[in-house]
């Protein structure tokens, strides 16, 4: 994963998202997913070695999407884990460290938080609308989208990347992820013709197509 993806994307990664129906106050955290207090102690002190950190990161990255139902316990211990790492951006980067999903899940996240990055950049919203235009569905992303394009379209994909997650369907979230990336690549020229500002934004989908691809060949 690269740090200038990473630098394009605010801190606050794990957030409430919705969709024109549902809301992630609609998830609950399966009874069987949780964090083991003895790894969690130990990677909070430095002590933890790095087999134990394997098997945490990959329980970490079974619970982002549902950071908004984190019982008690599991918040607490994600929190000891969240201030040993830094923050939210710092622990995309620690499990993208450690391979298959851990490493998959992070590059997802980073991703939608590109999404919501350019989800109401006025330049983008037009550059999809116009686009739409004339192919009303992108390919691969008719059973996602809307027919109004609007301040929440790329929001609204980021809440469903994060839903196939929580669902354990990574495979579908990948198809999703790489979809909408090459929808964006595609009116990209158009939304920096109209802002020049957003002129990164076909390099940055080209690179999260790229590293969502080599995060999913590992599981």
């Amino acid at each position: 994963m690269r740090n200038r993806t990473l630098s394009k994307i605010g801190t606050q990664l794990l957030r409430l998202r919705h969709d024109s129906s549902q809301s992630s106050q609609d998830r609950t955290t399966p009874a069987d997913y949780g964090l083991d207090h003895r790894q969690v102690a130990e990677f909070a002190a430095g002590t933890l070695d790095a087999e134990g950190e394997a098997v945490l990161a990959h329980q970490v990255a079974r619970l982002l999407p549902f950071h908004w139902t984190w019982p008690h316990g599991v918040a607490e211990k994600m929190s000891r884990i969240m201030d040993h790492v830094g923050d939210q951006r710092e622990l995309m980067a620690w499990l993208d460290r450690h391979p298959g999903m851990p490493r998959l899940v992070a590059r997802l996240y980073v991703f939608m938080g590109l999404l919501d990055t350019y989800s109401a950049v006025p330049a983008v919203v037009t550059a999809m609308r116009e686009y739409r235009e004339r192919t009303p569905y992108p390919p691969g992303l008719e059973p996602y989208l809307v027919p109004a394009t609007d301040d929440d379209t790329l929001a609204s994909i980021a809440f469903k990347v994060e839903k196939l997650l929580g669902e354990e369907r990574a495979r579908e979230a990948v198809e999703l992820a790489l979809a909408t990336a090459a929808w964006l690549q595609q009116i990209a020229p158009r939304a920096r013709e109209l802002t020049p500002e957003v002129g990164d934004l076909n390099e940055l989908m080209g690179q999260a197509r790229q590293d969502i691809q080599a995060a999913a060949a590992d599981i």
